[in-house]
């Protein structure tokens, strides 16, 4: 009765904690499929209320990058190369490098990133953010030493008319290893995925896994709740990614996650009244850490295709690719673009 009554009670704060975002426009979601033989993809949406182009870029290893271009900044040479999803051609929203790490930010409304310790520590812009883990970490656990340093101070731009980037971020390796990291109040906290293999907005994760946990009991195959708030599309995708069939093809498993994160996004120009602000899924992607492919999706295009980072030159002194998701020619293809990708200057960081 005791475990009952403290399970219930997790419930309902996490359910009076999203009462108050259930009519904010962040709509993410984030899922790890878990297939055979080392085989882990992982899927997420990008959802917003109004279009955030985004392309996408190949950076080789040996480029200096700056965090910020406030006083205090710091620099870094990239060790690994990367792939990155850069959102108005200035901020990098996610990416895979060559070791197979991953890094994705979804929207968090509750995140707070700074407080009165952190804001005299280095400044790092949230537009190169991932784009400094990604250069200089091979695996889940490297990241998480890093963010436990918290020797920075994260901030940024704001975008979308003044719209602040509030986020949190999931971190999976090679391995599976996954880890969720939120900021609460100028605090970084780090939370081990363990078996739960989905993440969305709001609230926050402990909050997030007390109502995944109630649904694990109510039992998915008897009913599974059907709209698409942040906490009903985690439970959905959560279920969903447990219960479909591990496989070691690569290119069948990133075909069963697209389908789980279908299932758990919102269709695009989905409408209610009276909520103007209402997000609906713009892009998905799709990295698959075992071999290296990673996968874009965009909602109004026909098909979906792929960059493969065993074909891209990553080695210093290699150029820096740019594939124009916008581009007439791109918008029609279809499976590998790896030669699609063009040189380029690299993209200017909206610090």
């Amino acid at each position: 009765m005791n475990t009952i009554a403290k399970l219930i009670g997790g419930v309902s704060m996490a359910l009076l904690s999203l009462a108050a975002t259930t009519q904010q426009a962040d709509a993410c979601s984030r899922i790890l499929y878990e297939g055979t033989d080392s085989l882990y993809v992982v899927a997420r949406s990008l959802d917003w209320k109004t279009p955030i182009p985004t392309n996408l870029y190949v950076y080789p290893q040996g480029i200096t990058k700056m965090s910020s271009d406030q006083s205090g900044a710091f620099s870094w040479t990239s060790k690994y190369g990367s792939v990155y999803a850069v959102g108005y051609d200035g901020g990098i929203t996610e990416g895979m490098n060559e070791k197979g790490l991953v890094i994705n930010g979804l929207f968090c409304k509750g995140t707070v990133y700074t407080n009165e310790e952190t804001s005299k520590l280095p400044p790092m812009s949230m537009a190169m953010f991932v784009g400094w883990l990604l250069d200089l970490n091979a695996t889940t656990d490297e990241v998480v030493a890093v963010l436990e340093k918290q020797d920075f101070n994260i901030g940024g731009a704001t975008f979308d008319g003044g719209t602040v980037s509030q986020l949190h971020w999931g971190v999976t390796d090679a391995s599976g290893k996954s880890v969720i990291f939120e900021y609460d109040h100028g605090k970084i906290k780090v939370y081990d995925m363990g078996d739960y293999r989905a993440m969305t907005n709001d609230p926050q994760w402990p909050a997030m896994t007390a109502i995944m946990d109630y649904w694990d009991g109510v039992g998915g195959r008897n009913m599974l709740p059907g709209t698409v708030r942040s906490s009903d599309r985690c439970v959905r995708a959560n279920y969903f990614a447990h219960h479909v069939k591990p496989v070691s093809d690569a290119d069948l498993g990133v075909s069963i996650a697209r389908t789980v994160l279908l299932n758990s996004s919102v269709p695009y120009t989905y409408e209610i009244e009276g909520q103007p602000n209402l997000s609906s899924t713009q892009w998905r992607s799709y990295a698959d850490t075992r071999d290296l492919r990673y996968y874009f999706d965009i909602v109004t295009n026909p098909g979906y295709y792929y960059v493969d980072l065993n074909n891209v030159n990553l080695k210093p002194g290699a150029p820096i690719l740019k594939l124009d998701t916008s581009a007439k020619e791109n918008t029609m293809l279809v499976g590998d673009a790896t030669k699609a990708f063009k040189k380029n200057p690299g993209f200017t960081p909206m610090y």
